[in-house]
Order: structure tokens, then C-alpha cells, then sequence
């Protein structure tokens, strides 16, 4: 009788992207005014929220607004940065791998 031996399984190991913050930074340049419609219309984000993150980056140099894969937080960066409001410029905005 042959010896019937089963193969061992594969193990299939799923890889996740891993994520990057967008981080925005506090100037003392733009109006408050200014930075809230920046994330309103870049991320999307209800008058409340943006107001939120806008008063994290003011008080703490940095607020995290969105997280998710490479290639769209640097897209989402972008789209803030395409704001200018003179004569500063654009918003300062940065990418970060979330840790985790």
C-alpha cells in the first residue's frame, strides 16, 4: 500500500495597507475663516468638525484631519494645498505614516 501523504496548507497572510495621516499645521497667517473652508471643501467636513480640527492645529502646532492609504492622503493634501489665500499662500500640510 502506498504512503499517502497530504501536503501541508499554505498559509495565505493577507497584507494591509499601511496608513498615513494628513496633518495639518498651524500658521499665524490664515483666518480662521479661511482654514475651516479649506476643510470643508477639500475633506468634505460638516462647519462643526472642521472648526474642531482647525482649533487642534491652532492650540497643539498640528492637527491629524484625515487618515487613510498613501495615495489618497496625498491626494487629500494636495487638494488643501490648492487653496491660497494671499498673500500667505496655502495651507501648511504635511503626510505622516500612522503608527499602528
Amino acid at each position: 500500500m502506498p504512503d499517502t501523504q497530504t501536503l501541508p496548507r499554505e498559509e495565505i497572510h493577507t497584507r494591509r495597507i499601511p496608513p498615513y495621516h494628513v496633518i495639518l499645521l498651524n500658521d499665524d497667517h490664515h483666518t480662521v475663516d479661511f482654514v475651516v473652508s479649506v476643510l470643508r471643501k477639500a475633506l468634505g467636513y460638516s462647519q462643526e468638525r472642521a472648526f474642531q480640527l482647525m482649533l487642534e492645529a491652532h492650540e497643539s502646532g498640528r492637527s491629524i484631519v484625515w487618515t487613510g492609504p498613501k495615495e489618497v492622503a496625498e491626494l487629500k493634501c494636495d487638494q488643501i494645498r490648492t487653496f491660497h489665500q494671499d498673500p500667505f499662500g496655502p495651507l501648511g500640510c504635511i503626510l505622516e505614516p500612522a503608527s499602528g
